[in-house]
């Protein structure tokens, strides 16, 4: 566990939130037998270190009218990589874009209501000046869904010491 930015009751924390981000200050202070004020105070404390950075939910996109997500991964120029983050990272048609090592220089997330509309996406991605290639991968179906935080690190951290 890194050395004094969380013990075991914040490490109870995480994982209390991981499951439920609106749960209840005063549930989290029973499971822990500590007071809500307590619970408050590590809260802040937490987001002040930046260990958690939002508090969040998972939308369902096909019910929300998107039935395709992508993973488009882009390779670029070397040096025209900033220009093109600064170009897609607000767009409306983008959740999510990582600086990557491997086999793409920027992986980015999409959702389309349909494939004709995820096409003229990735096209027009392959147009961004600086853009080499485009390389769509469409998500059939979601397994496990993104965990705020591994269930090894929670293992681990609740096994370990203080």
């Amino acid at each position: 566990m890194p050395e004094n930015l969380v013990n075991k009751k914040d490490v109870i924390i995480l994982r209390e939130l991981s499951t439920n981000a609106r749960i209840p200050i005063t549930k989290i202070a029973k499971v822990l037998s500590i007071s809500d004020v307590a619970v408050k105070r590590r809260l802040v404390k937490l987001e002040e270190n930046g260990i958690i950075k939002k508090y969040t939910y998972v939308a369902n996109n096909k019910k929300l009218g998107y039935d395709i997500i992508a993973l488009v991964g882009l390779n670029t120029l070397p040096d025209k990589i900033l220009d093109v983050i600064k170009l897609i990272k607000d767009r409306d048609d983008v959740v999510f874009v990582a600086l990557s090592s491997g086999d793409h220089n920027l992986l980015v997330e999409i959702w389309s209501k349909n494939s004709e509309e995820l096409a003229k996406v990735v096209e027009d991605l392959r147009r961004i000046p600086g853009v080499t290639a485009a390389y769509p991968a469409i998500i059939l179906d979601v397994i496990k869904e993104r965990e705020p935080i591994p269930q090894r690190f929670i293992k681990e951290a609740l096994e370990g010491g203080s």
